[in-house]
């Protein structure tokens, strides 16, 4: 093991972290200690596991700028699972790496787009264009904040390279919570799902990593306070406080009071809205060039206004999270009944299942070993697809006459004989009218005549 995990070779005198590794000063995480609390109460993995991860977590400390580590958990898969370390950099660190993934993003998008004119040019053609407008992206959050606060790095198994997660997008957490998927341990897998997901595996396991830590990271209560300072920045702004920090003066209570009442424990990882992200953005905000710009013409075209999400604020107490129908929300208990005065307070996450926190006294921790799944009492149903789009607007002259019932057409039978009865019998009054009409004149012309041969007899006399 110290030839696999050794760290001789890269603590050279060129090494920015030697100094701090012989000094003690990195960020590692006592893996062993939080592995001996939850095995207290039959939770983690075996010794020889943990140590290995031990070591895989100073590998990685000694090799990143990291300035907080955590082991996170472990979450299994179909052919390999996932070992994941949260960290934190050094201020200024992260900066660098997310410029230059820009840098490649937008050359990639730039290649593409090349491509996409020379496809339009070589097409003679010109295909009809939708009207459809997608809506609005909904922009990930900075690094450092919301649900990017944290930075992981997983591996399949301890000593195997760390790879780094992308940060996480609102439109792939929106996603996430309408798919259920198992974890294949290979972080270029596609995801086939629907409604389809907008990237990879790794992509995937990161929306699951927000959303089991924002739903199952606590902490004894008052532990963590907010800053005074912020605190009057936030009265004065009106908004939501996201950082806080620890308590020099925390007092922890018995292990006895932290297991009879969920208010002892509180969330100290900001919710997720329905958005996907922690704060909320309105997408049909724009900056006040744009703003001048488009003031005139899109007056008419401006949607309404949507309501802002507000959701549960840091260091709201558990007893406060909703349960599951008649399940609460989380189970807590000691590690032992037979010696309570050394027992671990440990909960158990219903929603989550695979979701540990312990505390004993001062100490405490969260960890995850499981699927990735959030539970439900039902049967996953898949989002059903979409209404179709209609081809042509809907109008009399393309729409299909609707095929009559039986009462229908026998009523329209009857009205036809009836009217047709009645035509009958207007046509035979009509022939009795024109028949008196013709004798009529008969008996006029004969009259006529009488008196013409009666006049041309008496000028004869």
């Amino acid at each position: 093991l110290e030839s696999y995990y050794g760290l001789q070779e890269e603590q050279g005198p060129n090494n920015i972290h030697s100094k701090e590794i012989l000094l003690g000063e990195i960020p590692l995480p006592n893996v062993m200690e939080t592995a001996f609390y939850f095995e207290q109460a039959g939770i983690g993995l075996s010794k020889d596991e943990s140590y290995h991860i031990f070591l895989a977590l100073k590998k990685l400390t000694s090799v990143q700028p990291i300035q907080i580590c955590r082991f996170w958990g472990k979450i299994l898969g179909l052919e390999m699972n996932y070992i994941i370390a949260e960290v934190q950099y050094h201020e200024g660190e992260e900066d660098e790496e997310t410029e230059e993934e820009e840098v490649i993003e937008e050359g990639g998008k730039g290649m593409g787009e090349v491509e996409d004119e020379n496809e339009e040019k070589e097409k003679e053609d010109e295909l009809p264009k939708t009207t459809y407008k997608p809506p609005p992206v909904i922009p990930k959050e900075e690094n450092g904040t919301g649900a990017n606060k944290y930075v992981y790095f997983v591996c399949n198994e301890p000593g195997k390279p760390w790879v780094k997660l992308p940060p996480v997008t609102p439109a792939q957490i929106v996603c996430a919570r309408k798919i259920k998927k198992f974890f294949t341990g290979r972080l270029d897998a596609p995801v086939v799902s629907f409604p389809p997901f907008p990237g990879n595996e790794a992509n995937y396991l990161r929306a699951q990593i927000a959303r089991i830590s924002a739903g199952t990271h606590i902490s004894p209560i008052g532990f963590y306070q907010f800053a005074e300072e912020e605190g009057d920045e936030e009265e004065e702004g009106g908004g939501e406080r996201d950082t806080y920090e620890e308590n020099p003066d925390f007092q922890p209570l018995s292990v006895v009071e932290m297991v009879d009442s969920l208010s002892t424990w509180v969330h100290h990882v900001q919710n997720i809205l329905k958005q996907g992200r922690c704060v909320w953005l309105n997408p049909f905000q724009k900056s006040e060039e744009e703003e001048e710009e488009d003031e005139d013409d899109e007056k008419a075209e401006e949607p309404d206004e949507l309501q802002q999400e507000i959701g549960p604020p840091l260091l709201t107490p558990l007893s406060e999270d909703e349960g599951i129908q008649n399940i609460p929300a989380w189970t807590a208990q000691l590690s032992t009944t037979l010696i309570p005065q050394y027992a671990v307070a440990i909960l158990q996450s219903n929603r989550w299942p695979g979701a540990y926190a312990f505390a004993s006294g001062k100490k405490f921790d969260n960890i995850y070993f499981g699927w990735g799944h959030k539970y439900s009492p039902e049967n996953h149903t898949p989002a059903l697809p979409p209404p179709v789009q209609p081809e042509y607007p809907s109008g009399p002259e393309i729409t299909e006459t609707r095929d009559p019932t039986l009462d229908e057409e026998l009523a329209f039978k009857a009205a036809r004989e009836e009217a047709l009865a009645a035509a009958e019998e207007e046509g035979t009054v009509e022939e009795d009218e024109e028949e008196e009409e013709e004798e009529e004149e008969e008996n006029t012309g004969e009259k006529c005549n009488f008196k013409s041969l009666n006049m041309n007899s008496i000028f004869i006399n």
